[in-house]
This record gives C-alpha cells, sequence and structure tokens, in this order.
C-alpha cells in the first residue's frame, strides 16, 4: 500500500509560479514512477508531467513545456512540479500519482496504481 499526499496548492495571478510537492509513504523500498495529473471542473483528468524512478525519463504535456518541471529527491518517492508563467488555463486541482508495478507508458490514469487527494491550484486573471 502507498499513500501520496500533495500539498503547495494555492490562488496566484496570472503569470506567478507555484510548487507542489507529493510525498509518498508506505511501499517505497525502490523509486518508481511518478506523474502530476490535472482535472479542471467538468474536465476529464489529464497528464501533465511524469518522471522515471531515477529521474533520468521525464515527460510532460506540451501546454506545460517550458513552465513547468517536474524533479525528484534522488532516491525518494518525493516529487516537485514547479508551476511557472501560469495561465488561467491552468486552473484545476492536481494530482500526484504512482506507477509501483512498472506499468509501460506514463500518459494515462490506468497506468498508476495509487493517487493522492489532489491539490486546488486557481490561477486569475
Amino acid at each position: 500500500q502507498v499513500q501520496l499526499v500533495e500539498s503547495g496548492g494555492g490562488l496566484v495571478q496570472a503569470g506567478g509560479s507555484l510548487r507542489l510537492s507529493c510525498a509518498a509513504s508506505g511501499r517505497t523500498s525502490r523509486s518508481y514512477a511518478m506523474g502530476w495529473f490535472r482535472q479542471a471542473p467538468g474536465a476529464e483528468r489529464e497528464f501533465v508531467a511524469a518522471i522515471s524512478g531515477s529521474g533520468s525519463s521525464i515527460h510532460y504535456v506540451d501546454s506545460v513545456k517550458g513552465r513547468f518541471t517536474i524533479s525528484r529527491e534522488a532516491g525518494k518517492n518525493t516529487v516537485a512540479l514547479q508551476l511557472n508563467s501560469l495561465k488561467p488555463e491552468d486552473t484545476a486541482v492536481y494530482y500526484c500519482a504512482a506507477n509501483i508495478f512498472s506499468r509501460p507508458g506514463y500518459e494515462r490514469v490506468d497506468q498508476y496504481d495509487y493517487w493522492g487527494q489532489g491539490t486546488q491550484v486557481t490561477v486569475s486573471s
């Protein structure tokens, strides 16, 4: 069993920055791939960014490339998502997810086994 806890959401003006963090507890004997997704009201949950267990492989959805940065502490299942140059369309609940069974791929919800409770990010215009 793995528990994921996100923190760092909030309200920010367009152009501002936030830093989200996600800490895993429980089954953490090895590093596993982790990702961030977001879900706006009335929309489906969408992929934002993912990082491999080693940190050597990173992926972003096109809409956040150059603005968001995913990172992790070496050897730990703690990941962060730095959100810069925020836009109103980035407003959503952001979820951290863990792929502990090493499923191939990183963009689909069903490729992840555990999810955090979500943290709200609101960007005002």
